[in-house]
């Protein structure tokens, strides 16, 4: 089984009318998985036993007809914590962690009889842009396995692209769900904060952080983020607004909306063919009905700036809880409790987030506080505003998701600037808490091209009614990749 043309409306039409078993589904799904991911590594561990062991009690109790994810297979990215599976953010500090409960997302999925097939691979506790900083593996895109997938949930979109699953959720701080869709030519939507509840999710920057579906097309998309937004007693920042279905106005096309697109986002540094796939996109909403205008973010310009000093000081925070006591890796040989720490902490933690945690650690330190963190918070809050100010004027945001398509492995994880400045068109989104989704929109040298779409506050639902419109005129999302690439 691989999902290239299938959909979770057509997968589930075989389920009902007992075409296909959920068991038959999940194994030929698991096969799948192990023919297709030697050459992909999208996954860090794949739960064979209880995914069957699930597959065979929804049979048992019968498919839900009305619920488009009963017995289907789904993959989580490996940051989101699953009852008694192993869950290791990438990292060796938490090599053998097994949670004692599950993700908000994972139990709501689990409920509406989503079989869990396994977790995908990371940049280490999501800090990366390409799923090299894994401490396990380097995920390859399909596309071409010379590539990076992008990161940080570059396995859920790797998975994706691969047809190893149909949908897998990821996680997104700084355009972990949107950067890698755009290299993998999947959708990917990062909601806005708060939507989603981040209960189990371990946290890198919790002020940013938001759980978001990867799928191959926009129904399936909005389908899936139906299924884990809403309010949760355990997360405070998880929003009480009512939750509509995304689903609904899906074919209400473009027709009378006003999209801008930032003049700061199509400046030096942003590759030739992602211009052009803009422009291109824009065309296309423009015979659809749309006026697109284009549009000034002029704060935007310090968003890296910012947003690397605030991720940073909140993910300083929150790793300190891996100490080498508690749980997770505990070097061995220390002499005193002090040793202990550093020990553990020195070998259990990968470069890049050792990286983080003294540039968070260095801006909330005495001294450094109001000349890095507050200045940095006092930007963001002038990034609210450019964003505001548009959204008076304008339904939607049009704009390149990354700078420039996947990128070769290896040429730029040693470089931390140039692996930071990959961030510069998806962050300003988590600064201003909006919500923002990738979809495929064009090619070059043979590798996908996505275009961001980016609403007002808790608006997802135009987002998607704008993505399917250009989905259905355009055929760039029925591209598959020639497995393998250039290898």
């Amino acid at each position: 089984m691989n999902y290239f043309d299938q959909s979770l409306s057509s997968i589930h039409e075989k389920l009902v009318n007992k075409e296909i078993t959920s068991e038959e589904l999940t194994k030929q799904t698991l096969a799948n998985i192990a023919d297709v991911d030697k050459d992909i590594n999208a996954f860090i561990n794949v739960d064979e036993e209880g995914a069957v062991k699930h597959a065979q009690a929804v049979d048992e109790a019968g498919i839900d007809a009305d619920n488009l994810l009963s017995g289907m297979p789904i993959a989580l990215k490996d940051n989101l914590v699953t009852k008694g599976f192993t869950t290791t953010a990438a990292s060796k500090m938490l090599a053998d962690f097994k949670p004692i409960y599950n993700a908000t997302v994972v139990d709501k999925l689990a409920n509406l009889n989503a079989i869990n097939v396994g977790k995908t691979n990371m940049d280490e506790f999501a800090m990366g842009g390409s799923t090299e900083n894994s401490a396990f593996k380097i995920t390859h895109n399909p596309w071409d396995t010379t590539k990076v997938p992008g990161g940080s949930s570059g396995g859920s979109a790797a998975a994706v692209a691969a047809g190893e699953v149909i949908a897998a959720l990821g996680s997104d701080t700084g355009g972990s769900i949107r950067q890698p869709a755009s290299f993998n030519g999947v959708v990917g939507m990062k909601p806005t904060y708060g939507r989603v509840s981040r209960w189990g999710l371990i946290a890198f920057g919790s002020s940013l952080d938001q759980i978001g579906p990867i799928t191959r097309n926009v129904e399936d998309n909005a389908t899936l983020l139906n299924a884990i937004a809403g309010h949760d007693e355990h997360d405070m920042t998880s929003s009480d607004k009512e939750v509509p279905d995304f689903t609904a106005n899906l074919n209400a096309g473009v027709k009378g909306m006003k999209i801008g697109i930032p003049s700061e986002f199509m400046a030096a540094g942003i590759d030739d063919a992602v211009k052009q796939t803009v422009l291109d996109a824009a065309e296309t909403y423009k015979k659809l009905g749309a006026t697109v205008e284009e549009v000034s973010l002029p704060n935007t310009e310090y968003g890296v700036a910012a947003y690397y000093i605030i991720s940073s000081s909140e993910a300083s925070s929150n790793l300190q809880r891996f100490d080498g006591i508690r749980y997770g890796y505990r070097a061995e040989g220390v002499k005193n409790l002090e040793d202990l720490y550093v020990k553990s902490r020195s070998e259990g933690f990968g470069d890049e987030v050792k990286r983080r945690i003294m540039l968070g650690t260095f801006s909330l330190s005495a001294g450094f506080y109001d000349a890095y963190f507050k200045k940095a918070a006092q930007v963001r809050t002038l990034m609210i505003n450019d964003f505001t100010n548009v959204f008076k004027d304008y339904d939607l945001i049009l704009a390149p998701t990354a700078p420039t398509p996947a990128y070769g492995i290896g040429e730029d994880v040693s470089d931390p600037m140039t692996m930071y400045m990959n961030d510069v068109l998806t962050l300003p989104v988590n600064l201003a808490g909006l919500p923002g989704m990738s979809i495929p929109a064009g090619f070059a040298d043979g590798l996908p091209v996505g275009v961001q779409l980016i609403g007002k506050p808790f608006d997802e639902a135009t987002i998607y009614q704008a993505g399917n419109a250009f989905e259905q005129a355009t055929d760039f999302h029925k591209q598959t990749p020639k497995m393998g690439g250039n290898n």
